[in-house]
């Protein structure tokens, strides 16, 4: 995911310590047990295996056959091939895996694994007075231009990507900037990292693993490693990339030391995921990533197969001729054969189109026969983010109430079980279930508990009637105790009462609480919240010359649409009312029912409670947005309304997430195996740049503690394993406390594939072993020849 100026503060890594990019998103008291944010787990917790397994058809090398060509749906062409470049996207670090050195590779548990192929060990050799890690590289292991792989790869990374020359334009430089140097071992075959302070993440490094000829100078970094690679160490090597028809195509790497590819060649083919379903329906791919909608066409495919019906049967079953009947038919048989020539013409080549849509559906059912889904959890989770920038949301309360008013088991029970998939919501920002650092802390958050939300919400001054009341004198605290009072008050109780109400607490308010209160309405916290989130930061809203932009008006034209709700019984219609908005009821009408107060739209000094939803409007986002409009009604149910602007997937990230133009959105991240590197910029306090901006790296809720950096800062420090998974586990604890985003649940992976293709599919955690992709030997021949 790339980094993107931002007019409501800047995104861009600061330096000397830019960030690892990762690639593309509520307390249950005012006070924080100390054991809570500790993030205590059982071993069982930890040793947990992942919430899914792998579903990739795994199958022994000896039962694949050998040859052929796989034709692999990407969402886009790469614009570049450097890895550590701002716009390298997945297709990029897809190539890269497949053709150049990774020194650790992620199994089924997240877990970094040496990788043989490359190393033969590679260890900490000394820790005082400096680290050493010492690399004892495969004697085998060779460019594609017959040249060593050895220490002058390693030094040409490391000065690249350090953040001292800033003629090289990186992305990230995380662990490469606490290097201090390296050389040659005894031999060739090692080299020896020495680092100027402790870094456990030190497996995350040179992986992958650029040659020299593209490190080597800022012009081959900058601008030759967009277009070509001059050299590449993998099962496979990069052929040829055609921009015309969307193709990159790798072949197998003749100079691979390592167990050859089983495949020929593989195809990346650029096919936007709207556009999948009929790319496997014309049978044009072999392997394609899904949304729901397609896995559901292919599963009722093979439903049909095993019926015994085939496409055109299909069809007249739940098809375009479904809808059919034998009096239909009939009808328009006759208006077709009639004597009204105008009418006959009209209905025949309507019928013609009908039969149309028929075969072409029957065609694509019989195609869509061919594959079968795999599906596990993506190691990546969807999160509701609350940018605590400005508004209502810079108030840790109402982020806190938005969140208990959330039940993320629903949302994630909606989301997984129609597929099959375990529903559990992750109780961790930093890790998923089954990896080493994983632990559940969402305890410092707190279940969904709509009581406890709208006394939040009440404590910060946000009452029932409180959009149509006067704003308070000066001086007086929001969530103050006459607040408090007023937002208890029944609702037969005269105005004037509230009104004395404020007027006392006005004078009780000292000269100090008056100069504590923020201008534009947002309050102060009480002793109790500050002990609860030490160090809170949260990004003012003085920005120049900003001004909320008004929603746009309802409509298909523009995608954007107002939600606010009113309550069911507010709604109500006498069933025999026949008259008009504003007419007089007719006698004898019941009085509508009396809407409890924690249902009404919540106001505090003459302004409502409404937060902007912002939403992706295109064809890939029908879940989110599903799970949007869920959302929407448990906010309704406290009283919190939402405005829910839908814009398109271009816009959706570089226009709102990252510039701050949202107050609620839906993304997701990616899980790593190193939280302490990997998580650091999405969780970082932002900081004031000297041009008076502010450098919010990835932490696009803006909201973020000292203490939560010290503990990524320490996790990053320290070589003792369990210490710095500790240290997560408590960084993480906090980032619940924090409120600035919540985890909803982990993203389901489905996978198309031909039905004979094995070592495919749904990895989950871990990359692929490409050389062992392959199509299964026929059982009546060695092999099967393939041209696909």
């Amino acid at each position: 995911m790339s980094q993107i100026g931002a007019p409501r503060g800047r995104t861009c890594s600061r330096s000397p310590r830019s960030r690892t990019l990762r690639s593309v998103a509520t307390l249950t008291s005012a006070v924080l047990a100390v054991t809570v944010l500790a993030g205590c787990s059982s071993d069982d917790e930890t040793d947990s295996a992942p919430a899914a397994a792998q579903d990739n058809a795994p199958a022994a090398r000896d039962k694949v056959a050998d040859g052929g060509t796989l034709r692999w749906a990407v969402d886009a062409l790469p614009t570049t091939f450097n890895s550590f470049q701002a716009d390298a996207d997945g297709t990029t670090s897809r190539i890269a895996g497949a053709v150049l050195p990774s020194l650790y590779t992620l199994d089924e548990r997240g877990r970094p694994q040496r990788n043989a192929d490359f190393l033969e060990s590679a260890q900490v050799v000394e820790t005082e007075p400096k680290q050493v890690v010492l690399y004892k590289l495969n004697q085998q292991a060779v460019w594609s231009d017959g040249r060593e792989i050895g220490a002058p790869d390693f030094v040409a990374q490391w000065r690249a990507l350090s953040g001292r020359d800033t003629a090289y334009w990186t992305a990230r430089n995380a662990g490469y900037e606490r290097i201090e140097k390296i050389e040659r071992g005894k031999n060739d075959l090692e080299v020896r990292v020495t680092y100027a302070k402790p870094y456990a993440d030190w497996q995350s490094l040179f992986t992958p693993l650029y040659p020299k000829q593209v490190m080597g100078s800022p012009n081959a970094f900058n601008d030759g490693a967009r277009t070509s690679l001059k050299a590449t160490a993998g099962p496979f090597l990069l052929k040829a990339i055609d921009r015309k028809s969307g193709d990159v195509t790798l072949a197998r790497n003749p100079r691979w030391w390592g167990q050859p590819a089983k495949l020929d060649t593989i195809v990346l083919k650029a096919v936007p995921r709207a556009d999948r379903a009929k790319a496997l329906a014309a049978g044009t791919l072999d392997l394609a990533e899904i949304d729901r909608s397609t896995a559901e066409r292919i599963a009722l495919a093979l439903r049909d197969a095993r019926a015994g019906r085939n496409g055109a049967q299909a069809a007249l079953v739940h098809g375009p001729g479904s809808s059919i009947t034998p009096a239909k038919a009939l009808k328009s048989w006759a208006l077709a054969n009639g004597s009204d020539d105008d009418k006959a013409k009209e209905v025949r080549t309507a019928r013609e189109q009908n039969q149309q849509a028929i075969d072409r559906y029957a065609r694509a059912q019989d195609a869509l026969a061919r594959y079968v889904v795999r599906k596990s959890l993506e190691p990546a989770y969807t999160q509701l983010s609350l940018n605590g920038e400005s508004g209502p949301l810079a108030d840790e309360r109402v982020r806190r109430a938005v969140a208990r008013a959330i039940n993320r088991q629903e949302l994630a029970d909606s989301v997984l079980k129609p597929l099959g998939l375990p529903a559990h919501p992750p109780g961790s920002h930093l890790a998923l279930a089954g990896q080493a650092a994983y632990a559940d802390s969402s305890d410092a958050l707190g279940d969904q508990d709509t009581a406890e939300a709208r006394a939040l919400l009440a404590d910060a001054g946000w009452v029932p009637g409180g959009a149509a009341r006067k704003p308070a004198e000066a001086g007086t605290k929001a969530g103050s105790e006459a607040e408090q009072k007023a937002g208890e008050k029944k609702e037969g109780e005269k105005k004037e009462g509230e009104k004395k109400e404020g007027e006392k607490a006005d004078e009780k308010a000292t000269p100090k609480e008056a100069a504590d209160q923020k201008a534009g309405g947002t309050t102060s916290r009480t002793a109790a919240d500050t002990a609860s989130n030490e160090g809170l930061y949260i990004v003012g809203d003085d920005k120049p010359g900003e001004a909320p932009a008004a929603p746009a008006p309802a409509g298909p034209e523009n995608g954007t649409q107002v939600l606010a709700p009113a309550p069911a019984a507010a709604r109500a219609a006498h069933p025999g009312d026949k008259g008009v908005a504003g007419a007089y009821a007719p006698r004898g009408t019941a009085a509508p029912a009396a809407v409890p107060d924690g249902s009404k739209a919540l106001g505090k000094d003459g302004k409502a409670l409404s937060l902007r939803f912002v939403l992706p409007s295109g064809p890939g986002s029908e879940s989110l947005r599903a799970v949007g409009d869920r959302i929407v009604r448990m906010l309704d149910a406290v009283g919190i309304r939402t405005e829910v602007t839908k814009v398109s997937d271009d816009s959706f990230f570089k226009d709102h997430v990252a510039s701050g133009d949202y107050d609620l959105a839906l993304y997701s991240w990616p899980a790593s195996a190193f939280p302490a590197t990997d998580a650091r910029p999405i969780f970082a306090k932002p900081e004031p740049a000297s041009d008076g901006s502010l450098l919010v790296e990835q932490n696009y809720s803006r909201v973020g503690t000292d203490r939560i950096d010290q503990l990524f800062d320490q996790a990053a420090a320290t070589l003792d394993e369990e210490e710095a998974r500790e240290l997560v586990r408590q960084a993480d604890a906090r980032i619940w406390a924090a409120a600035g985003s919540i985890p909803l649940y982990q993203r389901p992976q489905l996978v198309a594939a031909k039905a004979d293709l094995v070592n495919a599919g749904a990895w989950g955690f871990a990359v692929p072993r490409y050389q062992d992709i392959g199509y299964k030997k026929a059982e009546t021949s060695n092999g099967a020849e393939r041209n696909r």
